[in-house]
């Protein structure tokens, strides 16, 4: 069972600098952003100070889903998706794939050259956009992580 340890550390560590990550962009830099810089500077300085985050949100993703996906197996808890009270791991997995859809996909091959051609045009509206997805998907991860981890504790509901 020490690779179930193992794979349980490297998933809190994965979420937490995942999760962490998007708090930090939706509730410190994307407000930032949104004062100093003027609407049309907003998504270069926005990139400028998140793109190297985006890369390492990668990796993190990946290594979240890895691991999740050996503690559900080794630990045989398949059964957990059946029960109501285990919502929570319908819930991982929801958020899991928006952000390895978002992260891996999406973002590379349409939304980075869409948000540049959006913003050249339309740039308050853009960040209004960007803002709003931060603000949504950073609430669901709150949701998500706190009936994680009451969930992984015993408290279900």
């Amino acid at each position: 069972m020490d690779d179930v340890t193992i794979a349980r550390v490297i998933h809190v560590l994965a979420v937490l600098h995942w999760i962490g990550g998007l708090w930090l962009v939706t509730l410190v830099l994307l407000p930032a952003v949104g004062r100093m810089a003027g609407p049309a500077r907003r998504l270069e300085v926005f990139e400028a100070i998140e793109g190297r985050f985006s890369g390492q949100a990668r990796v993190s993703v990946v290594l979240a889903g890895l691991s999740g996906f050996w503690m559900t197996w080794r630990l045989d808890a398949w059964w957990r998706f059946a029960e109501p009270g285990y919502w929570w791991m319908h819930a991982m997995v929801v958020l899991w794939a928006i952000f390895a859809v978002i992260l891996l996909i999406a973002e590379p091959l349409v939304l980075h050259a869409w948000f540049h051609r959006a913003a050249a045009s339309r740039p308050e509206a853009v960040y209004r956009l960007v803002l709003r997805a931060h603000r949504v998907l950073a609430a669901a991860a709150a949701v998500t992580v706190a009936g994680a981890v009451a969930g992984a504790h015993g408290m279900l509901f």
